[in-house]
């Protein structure tokens, strides 16, 4: 078994590409080996800015032979058929054929022998292929090559068991050399395996892999930062970026005028991000008037000249920034509300400004609910938006909200309309925490709302993959923000309501907004329009929450228990009475009953199967002979109306000890009494008291969807 060494080298590849490009090579180089017969043992990928490298252990020297078998016409078919059949499977004539019978009769057969190939020959055609055909998501041509890739490549190096694997690709021809770090150690080198490889790139100032430039980076700028008496404000994303920039990270720090500090910190983090891949530090709770800087080299002088670089790109950049801060803060929020009229939010639900007038109804509908203050979550949507036609956010756009907040304190807006803003966007991720005062609650749900209703309505629904206006991750916000903050929030209602302003809004696209002719609070009932949409949409949030229940924990089977209960839209109440069911199944009474609840709903299902009729009558108490059957009867009774009582309290987990109740009568019935009786009459009753039994249940749950 050998090695196979690869090393594709070339000007520089966007740091954004590299590990897509590392996994594509790996993918396709491994799937094109085993279609050509070759297994092996491991194979390992890296990436730098200049190379892209595979290594392959366990190899063996040559595929296996094969033979495969080739079926031919029957015996006696039409000359063209045979002489078809003969030049495809290389045969000179019938006499290399075989002779088989099925059931229709005789029919040809060729035997085709393959001889196994040596792996170097193999080799040698799937590398050109995979390069010629690789998917980078942008490509170019240079000089008067045809061949495209990401950025110019120079050369191939490409070894099997330490020997040159022969190939060219448009005129580069594949060898043993590489080159190390490109101003450190130019020079090219030979190597002789994957080992050597690795040796000799370390004393060329070269680190292979990504992840060991990640830790190294890292560990580098906590430890500059501390000499300094400062914390790194770490940033993963920022760090990858380095860490893709650079084949020798070299952690330097540098700084900038205490008089930027007047901007706001979220401002300067990301510039310095944004134009210079710089992080931010921190001394104690304040932002820093330095930062940390990633070079690709050891320069003679420690850095001195390229710390002076950044700090005169910061300095030019960071003087925009509160230019464009301080410009910005001269007009108020208000007068720029009529310019969201400019900003298309989508072409079928018209712009920034009409979506600020569905959003501020939806707030004060939804800030009723959840103990806001309707006007100030009113205030709050309306000026949510208007920082997207600011300066700064104009150069930043990952800061909208963020210094919406900022110009609203400024201008002496309610800090709670400031804070609403600053946080509606919120979550923005699985990480992020969502939103906790109740005016921000409000503002958040309301904007997410709409975004999916509005999309929804015209039709633009996630499917398979692609979410391109994220409203999964709008629907999860929702779900977040209502579970971790205990808010009450009846989708259905607010959903339906709101789809009828949509609906509205979409026909009349008219510039002023007649907020008191929608109407914020519109009984459901009333509006014409498609309750397949409205369905659709709770379906999906059904889905969501699933999605997010099972990330927690919860066993699926008892939330689709909880979902196939009817009117099932308060987020908080179904995960309450998921919760209580879990625990409820997981008691010995919990455990019994649900084996004589599934029991009995199995035995209805059969019977009414069999007799094509339901079974949801009544049964009639005088013909009941068995004091089991009294029993049984008599608990039913009891059992749901004070479950049912305990769900309209919302207190699921008397509900919960209400129908364990139903454990010792259910099993006395199932150890005594006959179903399927041969008296028509009684059998009737007794089916019809089992359906008794599935319709107490289904009090707090469906247990015929609960496994076990």
């Amino acid at each position: 078994m050998a090695e196979l060494l690869l090393e594709l080298f070339s000007e520089e590849i966007p740091a954004r590409m590299q590990v897509r490009a590392s996994e594509d090579l790996a993918r396709l180089l491994g799937q094109a080996l085993q279609g050509a017969g070759l297994m092996f043992d491991s194979m390992r990928s890296f990436a730098t800015p200049r190379r892209l490298t595979m290594v392959i252990d366990g190899l063996p020297a040559r595929s296996a032979d094969s033979c495969e078998e080739k079926k031919g016409p029957r015996v006696g078919a039409p000359d063209a058929a045979i002489q078809g059949f003969l030049k495809s499977a290389g045969l000179a004539s019938l006499e290399g054929a075989e002779t088989r019978a099925d059931k229709k009769g005789d029919y040809y057969i060729a035997l085709i022998e393959r001889p196994g190939r040596p792996t170097p020959d193999i080799v040698a055609e799937i590398v050109p292929e995979i390069v010629r055909s690789f998917p980078w998501p942008k490509s170019m041509r240079w000089g008067s090559g045809r061949l495209r890739w990401v950025r110019p490549l120079h050369s191939i190096l490409c070894l099997f068991d330490g020997e040159i694997v022969p190939f060219e690709i448009d005129g580069i021809v594949s060898g043993k050399e590489t080159r190390g770090h490109r101003f450190m150690a130019p020079k090219p080198f030979a190597v002789k395996g994957f080992d050597d490889y690795m040796e000799r790139l370390g004393e060329a100032y070269v680190v292979l892999d990504g992840n060991e430039r990640v830790v190294d980076i890292l560990q580098h700028a906590r430890a500059l930062a501390a000499s300094e008496g400062l914390t790194l404000i770490e940033d993963e994303a920022l760090l990858a970026e380095n860490a893709g920039l650079t084949e020798w990270p070299v952690v330097l720090m540098g700084g900038f005028d205490e008089s930027f500090l007047e901007v706001p910190p979220e401002v300067l983090a990301t510039s310095m991000k944004a134009h210079q891949k710089c992080f931010s530090l921190r001394r104690g709770d304040d932002f820093a008037n330095r930062f940390i800087l990633v070079a690709n080299l050891e320069a003679e002088d420690g850095g001195a000249a390229i710390i002076a670089g950044n700090e005169r790109v910061i300095r030019a950049r960071l003087a925009d920034a509160k230019f464009f801060f301080d410009h910005d803060r001269k007009v108020m929020l208000e007068d720029r509300v009529p310019k969201l009229k400019e900003i298309v939010f989508h072409e079928k639900l018209g712009t920034q400004y009409e979506r600020v007038q569905r959003v501020r109804m939806l707030a004060r509908d939804i800030a009723a609910r959840v103990g806001a203050d309707p006007d100030l979550a009113e205030r709050a949507a309306i000026l949510a938006k208007v920082d997207l036609v600011t300066d700064l956010v104009g150069e930043f756009p990952e800061l909208q909200g963020v210094m919406g907040r900022y110009y609203a304190l400024d201008q002496e807006e309610d800090p709670l309309v400031a804070n609403a803003i600053g946080a509606h966007y919120k979550p923005v991720g699985p990480s992020d925490q969502v939103p906790r005062e109740q005016t921000a609650i409000a503002l958040a749900l309301a904007d997410k709302l709409d975004m999916l209703v509005g999309f929804w309505a015209i039709d633009e629904k996630p499917t398979g993959s692609k979410d391109p206006y994220a409203l999964r991750r709008a629907a999860l916000g929702i779900i977040r923000i209502v579970l971790e903050n205990g808010a009450r929030l009846p989708i259905e209602r607010v959903v339906k309501a709101h789809q009828l302003v949509v609906h509205r809004a979409a026909h009349r696209r008219s510039t002023t907004f007649n907020i008191a002719e929608a109407g914020s609070l519109v009984d459901p009932r009333s509006i014409p329009l498609n309750e397949r949409l409205s369905n659709d949409l709770l379906a999906f949030f059904a889905d969501r929450l699933k999605v997010h229940l099972r990330d927690q924990g919860a066993r699926h089977d008892l939330i689709d228990a909880v979902f196939a209960l009817p009117g099932q839209d308060d987020l908080l109440m179904i995960v309450r009475r998921v919760e209580a069911l879990g625990r409820f199944l997981d008691t010995e009474d919990g455990a019994n009953l649900l084996i004589g609840t599934k029991r009995a709903i199995n035995i209805l299902r059969i019977e009414e199967k069999k007799d094509g009729k339901s079974y949801s009558q009544a049964p009639d108490p005088k013909l009941f002979k068995l004091p089991e059957e009294k029993a049984l009867a008599q608990a039913v009774d009891e059992v749901e109306r004070a479950a049912a009582a305990a769900v309209k309290r919302e207190d699921f987990e008397a509900a919960m000890t209400t129908i364990a109740l139903l454990r010792k009568p259910v099993d006395a019935f199932f150890d005594h009494v006959t179903v399927n009786t041969d008296e028509a009459a009684l059998r009737e009753n007794r089916l019809w008291l089992l359906n008794r039994i599935r319709a107490t249940t289904l009090t707090v749950a469906d247990f015929s969807k609960i496994e076990g």
